[in-house]
């Protein structure tokens, strides 16, 4: 599951990079959701598979502390990530005729600062809540579900939800596969 995320998201970006009638807000905000979606999974999955294949549960305090840290960093950076493309679609389908012009790619970017820098300074609330709660009321076994779920399931299913599903990307990927294979 981990290989197929990280394929099925870099295979986004490599494809959205390379392919100029892709070069929209839209895609912009997905391949940044793709990027996101590497990043949370590679935070946390490595670290279990060392877990499970050397059957420990161990972790340093300031690995724990680094890696709560980047997770709720990209956890956080995918919630206003799929925000943000959630309003290009709402500007898209309520004012097309102005849809360059307010999702213009000054605008985009600084959504996407903005994003980092709103996750970044939120992290400090989230970890603390997160540390704070009692163990007493949390179950192992819903938690590891939970953290399956979001970890490792959500970032695997991105591409196929928001990519695949979209004839421009398929095509664009098609396109893309057979330059770098050498079919034309």
């Amino acid at each position: 599951m981990y290989l197929i995320t990280v394929f099925g998201n870099l295979l986004i970006i490599l494809t959205v990079s390379s392919v100029s009638r892709l070069q929209t807000p839209m895609y912009f905000f997905l391949s940044n959701l793709s990027f996101a979606d590497i990043c949370l999974t590679s935070t946390t999955i490595p670290k279990m598979l060392v877990n499970l294949q050397t059957q420990s549960k161990a972790i340093t305090y300031e690995g724990c502390i680094t890696q709560v840290y980047f997770f709720i960093l990209f956890g956080g950076l995918d919630v206003f990530l799929l925000t943000v493309m959630s309003y290009d679609r709402f500007v898209a389908i309520c004012h097309p005729l102005h849809y360059m012009v307010i999702m213009n790619p000054r605008l985009c970017g600084l959504l996407v600062l903005v994003i980092w820098i709103v996750i970044v300074s939120l992290f400090y609330c989230t970890s603390l809540g997160m540390y704070l709660s009692s163990a007493a009321l949390q179950s192992s076994c819903s938690n590891a579900i939970a953290s399956v779920m979001y970890t490792v399931v959500t970032p695997m299913l991105n591409p196929f939800i928001y990519s695949l599903r979209n004839k421009d990307i398929k095509e664009a990927l098609r396109t893309f596969i057979l330059k770098k294979t050498g079919k034309r």
